[in-house]
């Protein structure tokens, strides 16, 4: 999901808010909490960006879904969006929240794709390989199993890929084979 720049916005907001009244735990809790069950609803996500429904029915039904599970300060943060009719952000700003919490708490994910489970000594290679490239930063993996590459892995950190799969290693001899120096062009 791209995150815009205003849900960045919102999402620095409440976390200023929650830094200042020193809530910023239960603001991430909160905020995960919204991301999941707007994720794992697509009822959820329509209703947010439902033309149709006043805002007090939208605040309303907030209320029921996340009543007495999130915090005040949340609460009221949904409640302003709501009324700002800005709450068909709420996915995005509950995932730009994510990443501002990881930010400000120096945390890097490192996601690592492979064809098999990672075990234990690969998944601390990996970590020291992030750590040595960004020191100063706790490193978060995220591990997926996808069989297509065959074998090795691909880390991603940021903006930054390494690429060490069985599959790209394949893809690049096939492309060297085809680039034949010898065979002369006419």
């Amino acid at each position: 999901m791209n995150v815009t720049p205003v849900a960045y916005r919102y999402a620095r907001s409440l976390m200023q808010l929650a830094l200042e009244r020193g809530e910023l735990e239960a603001a991430r809790e909160d905020m995960f909490l919204v991301a999941e069950t707007c994720a794992d609803s697509r009822e959820l996500r329509q209703l947010l960006k439902s033309p149709v429904l006043k805002a007090d029915r939208k605040i309303k039904v907030l209320g029921r879904v996340f009543g007495g599970k999130v915090g005040h300060m949340t609460k009221r943060f949904i409640d302003i969006l709501i009324r700002k009719g800005r709450e068909g952000m709420l996915p995005e700003i509950a995932q730009a929240f994510q990443a501002a919490y990881r930010n400000e708490q120096n945390i890097l994910l490192a996601e690592v794709k492979s064809a098999v489970p990672l075990n234990d000594t690969a998944r601390a290679q990996v970590k020291k390989m992030a750590e040595e490239r960004h020191p100063g930063k706790t490193i978060t993996l995220v591990e997926t199993v996808d069989p297509s590459l065959i074998g090795g892995v691909i880390v991603r950190i940021g903006d930054e890929q390494i690429d060490g799969s069985v599959s790209r290693r394949l893809s690049d001899l096939g492309r060297k084979f085809s680039e034949n120096p010898y065979i002369p062009e006419i």
